[in-house]
């Protein structure tokens, strides 16, 4: 999973550009809630194959984007 590839997706889902996406973005700051975080996670792990389990709070897109790659490395 790319930072570009996760951006895309925040993007498609919250209605922005994804050049307006940076690592050091807030969830806050895009008015995505934890509702918000569950439907990506759920979207993502249909693209991905996997299942997500979210058991760490998250408050960048970095931070997603590191949870994301970490929960792959352990499913692999």
């Amino acid at each position: 999973m790319t930072f570009e590839t996760l951006a895309e997706r925040i993007a498609e889902h919250i209605g922005v550009d994804a050049a307006e996406i940076k690592e050091e973005t807030a969830f806050a700051d895009l008015g995505i809630d934890s509702l918000d975080t569950v439907e990506i996670m759920m979207d993502l792990e249909d693209e991905l194959g996997t299942q997500l389990v979210l058991d760490e709070k998250l408050e960048t897109v970095g931070d997603f984007l590191k949870f994301v790659q970490k929960k792959l490395e352990q499913q692999a």
